[in-house]
């Protein structure tokens, strides 16, 4: 990396923080947000992440060993309070009260009685063998193979009732609505 035409490792030595960090900051911030950003999937905190990790660089800036690996240091800072960032969530939503969900609209069980019946005036709709089919597979939630037993057909002809019925009944909900 040069900065200003001369060679990185005599210029980031010679530098003060204050030109050193504004220049990175010129250079790299963006780059160094989006890889935030792919952590904690956030923008306001990557950018708050970021931030602090020049601010942090920038205390430090005279005890760095190699200054010419700054951007790595960087990178290095983002990624650690990135993941800093991700555990104080996990114990956040850990210790956090559950929220509480809103009770029922005064109209949720007109609207899902209204929905049941037409459920069931479609199923009608259907012929006799697709009917039984979709009630025992999804009302009593049987398997392919206890549906077979109970209506002596072969399994074979429980996939091809229970798909037409399937079928069916969307083409007759959307007729519905």
């Amino acid at each position: 990396m040069t900065l200003r035409g001369r060679p990185a490792r005599t210029q980031a030595r010679t530098w003060d923080a204050d030109v050193a960090v504004e220049e990175l900051y010129a250079t790299h911030y963006r780059r160094l947000v989006r890889l935030s950003v792919l952590l904690v999937r956030d923008v306001e905190t990557a950018e708050e992440v970021v931030q602090d990790s020049f601010v942090a660089m920038h205390g430090r800036w005279r005890s760095l060993r190699e200054p010419d690996l700054a951007l790595a240091y960087l990178r290095q800072t983002v990624v650690n309070r990135s993941r800093s960032v991700l555990r104080r969530r996990g114990v956040q939503a850990a210790y956090s009260p559950p929220v509480a969900r809103d009770g029922p609209g005064a109209d949720e069980d007109a609207l899902a009685d209204e929905r049941r019946a037409r459920v069931l005036a479609a199923l009608r709709g259907l012929p006799e063998r697709q009917r039984e089919v979709l009630a025992l597979r999804y009302y009593l939630d049987l398997s392919e193979a206890d549906i077979a037993e109970t209506l002596g057909i072969s399994r074979g002809a429980v996939k091809s009732h229970a798909f037409r019925g399937v079928r069916a009944m969307r083409t007759l909900m959307e007729d519905v609505r």
